[in-house]
């Protein structure tokens, strides 16, 4: 099946640099009392949402449904990476009274299921984790029955820093490789794939009951054998839940977009991440790490 893929692709007029956005990619207006709604209350309680710093294209529906993914940590990252919209610099002193806003607005919003993710924050030895811990117990506290789902930096490979977000007990404890080994340090310099992988699988042998989830981005000039052996990866350390998505250039400062992968492409490994064991593989044009974050959990913890 690899073969035949990656045949296709070769043969494929996408496999050239592309000159306009292809027609099955489209993006929901930002629009809607419930995005409206969203926007005056992430202003009014000093928060950031991933939505909005790295400019998400499901901004406009999931707003509009009422789900958000908030970005803990302040909104400057100490990491560079060329496919992000967060800014880099030096960040701000941590605020410590952050988890009460986001479990506050988290009862505004009457979420069953939230997905917290940061900003890097490499200054600390920490890399912030007490923040998440912090956020997934007052979460809890303020909102019972609501499920907890983190996506976390790599800690830069600290297993003490994943041991605090693990010993809070998050019901989905995400981290995104992003990208295969090859084009990690173009991609994401400052970031490795060891760590990536020793993340998902120091979580898994911390808490083997706390589900884990990785997502893989396309068209920043990988191949699909490469992909593939990603997932296998991924598969072998028992992640539960796989998201596959395309890149979209945020700005023309970014890595520009090496190509378009067709809707059957995203159909054949979906289908392969699925004969590899993974519980739950969303692969689309548009997914992004928190799409249908809330079906994923129901789906699997009943």
């Amino acid at each position: 099946m690899m073969i035949h893929l990656d045949d296709v692709i070769a043969k494929s007029s996408y496999n050239q640099r592309p000159q306009r956005r292809p027609d099955w990619i489209t993006v929901s207006l930002r629009s809607g009392e419930n995005y409206d709604f969203l926007k005056k209350l992430m202003r009014s309680k000093q928060l950031h949402t991933v939505c909005e710093e790295a400019r998400c294209p499901n901004i406009g529906d999931c707003w509009s449904q009422g789900t958000a993914t908030f970005l803990i940590l302040g909104d400057i990252c100490t990491r560079s990476c060329g496919f992000c919209d967060v800014k880099t610099g030096r960040p701000l002193p941590i605020d410590w009274t952050e988890p009460e806003r986001v479990a506050q607005a988290v009862k505004a919003m009457n979420l069953r299921h939230v997905v917290i993710t940061s900003v890097n924050r490499d200054e600390r030895k920490d890399g912030g984790a007490p923040i998440f811990a912090l956020c997934i117990h007052r979460v809890r506290e303020l909102n019972p029955g609501c499920s907890v789902e983190v996506l976390i930096p790599d800690f830069k490979g600290s297993e003490a820093a994943l041991r605090i977000v693990m010993d809070a007990k998050p019901d989905i404890l995400n981290h995104n490789v992003e990208t295969v080994p090859r084009l990690f340090r173009t991609v994401q310099p400052q970031d490795h794939y060891e760590w990536a992988l020793a993340t998902l699988g120091k979580a898994k042998e911390m808490n083997a009951n706390v589900l884990t989830k990785s997502g893989i981005m396309l068209g920043l000039g990988e191949t699909v054998s490469e992909v593939v052996d990603v997932m296998r990866d991924l598969a072998a350390l028992e992640v539960d839940i796989l998201t596959i998505g395309q890149y979209l250039q945020p700005s023309r400062k970014h890595l520009p977009i090496h190509r378009y992968y067709l809707p059957e492409e995203f159909d054949e490994l979906r289908d392969i991440g699925s004969d590899l064991g993974f519980r739950w593989v969303e692969s689309g044009p548009l997914v992004r790490s928190s799409y249908r974050a809330d079906q994923q959990v129901t789906a699997l913890t009943g």
